[in-house]
C-alpha cells in the first residue's frame, strides 16, 4: 500500500463546505482499509458533491445528472473485485436519480453509496431539493417549500436495503467509521450524510445539526427492522446517526449464475485495447 496522502488542494467548493470533511473522511476510510487506489472506482453524477471523483486519486467516473448508479452498477457487475463507491448529492440521487436509487436497492449490487445531503440544490444556486423541509424559503420558493420532503432512510428500508445508515459531516471520526462499515458490507450499502451548505442553506447549519443529532448507542440492535423504521422517522428535535439497519442478503452476483464464477466477468474474455476503442466508438 502506497503512503496515503490526505493533503487537500484547490476545489470548487465554498470555504466551510461540509464536502471537505466528507472527502477527507473517504480518503481516510480507504487508507484505513488499505485498499489500493487502482482497485477503487468513485462514481458520481452532477453537482457539488459529484465533483468528488475529481478530487481523489482513484479511478473515477463522472456521469450525467442523476446517472451515477447505472455506470457504478455496470462497473461492479463486470469487475466484482473493484471497490465501487458512489459519491453524489441529495438532488442528484433522490431527485434526478431517484428511479436508479430505488432499483439498485432491489438489485442489491455490492456498492457503497454515499449521499451528501445538504437539503438544497447547491450547484444550481439554492432551490429546494427532495429533502428540503416544508416552509424552507429560497429564492425560487419565496413562500417556502410546499412539498413533503423525502425520507431517504425510510424509503431505503421499505425497499429492502440491507445496510442503511446516517452520518454527519461535522463529526469526521464517526463518519469514517460508518464509511468503513459501508465499504466492507457485502451488498448495497446506503449512507445518507447530513452536510451543511454554507452558501445557500442558512437553516440546516452546523449549529442546527449539532443541537439535534445523537449517536445510536452500543445497545441499539440494528438487525431489528421495526426499530430501524422507528428511528428512520425521527427528524426534528432529535436526529439519530449511525448504522440504522444492517442485515446481509443475497447480492446480485449471488443470484445470477454466470456471475458466480471466481473470475470477474471482465476476465472471461481477453479484450484488446483496439476492441475497447471500437466498443467506445460504437456505443458512446
Amino acid at each position: 500500500m502506497s503512503e496515503c496522502n490526505l493533503n487537500t488542494f484547490e476545489t470548487a467548493w465554498c470555504p466551510g463546505c461540509g464536502n471537505f470533511n466528507i472527502l477527507d473522511a473517504l480518503k481516510t476510510a480507504l487508507c484505513d482499509l488499505k485498499i489500493e487506489p487502482h482497485k477503487v472506482v468513485v462514481a458520481a453524477g452532477i453537482g457539488q458533491a459529484a465533483k468528488t471523483p475529481q478530487y481523489i486519486n482513484t479511478n473515477g467516473f463522472c456521469g450525467l445528472h442523476g446517472r451515477a448508479v447505472p455506470p457504478a452498477a455496470a462497473i461492479k457487475i463486470v469487475n466484482k473485485d473493484m471497490t465501487v463507491i458512489i459519491d453524489s448529492g441529495d438532488g442528484d440521487t433522490y431527485g434526478e436519480g431517484g428511479n436508479h436509487f430505488i432499483h439498485n436497492i432491489r438489485r442489491n449490487i455490492d456498492i457503497a453509496h454515499f449521499v451528501h445531503n445538504n437539503q438544497i440544490y447547491g450547484l444550481t444556486k439554492g432551490q429546494a431539493s427532495p429533502t428540503t423541509d416544508v416552509g424552507h424559503k429560497t429564492q425560487v420558493q419565496p413562500i417556502g417549500s410546499v412539498n413533503i420532503p423525502m425520507n431517504p432512510i425510510l424509503l431505503a428500508l421499505s425497499l429492502g436495503a440491507g445496510f442503511v445508515a446516517r452520518a454527519f459531516s461535522g463529526d469526521k471520526e464517526h463518519l469514517v467509521s460508518i464509511m468503513k462499515e459501508a465499504i466492507k458490507y457485502r451488498g448495497y450499502a446506503f449512507l445518507d450524510i447530513l452536510q451543511p451548505c454554507v452558501s445557500f442553506n442558512k437553516v440546516n447549519t452546523f449549529s442546527w445539526y449539532n443541537k439535534r443529532i445523537y449517536k445510536l448507542d452500543e445497545n441499539y440492535d440494528f438487525s431489528d427492522k421495526h426499530k430501524a423504521i422507528e428511528k428512520s422517522m425521527e427528524w426534528g428535535d432529535k436526529i439519530p446517526i449511525g448504522i440504522i439497519y444492517k442485515k446481509e442478503f443475497e447480492t446480485y452476483h449471488d443470484k445470477v449464475d454466470f456471475l458466480k464464477d471466481d473470475k470477474a466477468l471482465i476476465d472471461l474474455e481477453n479484450i484488446s485495447s483496439q476492441s475497447l476503442k471500437e466498443y467506445i466508438n460504437e456505443f458512446i
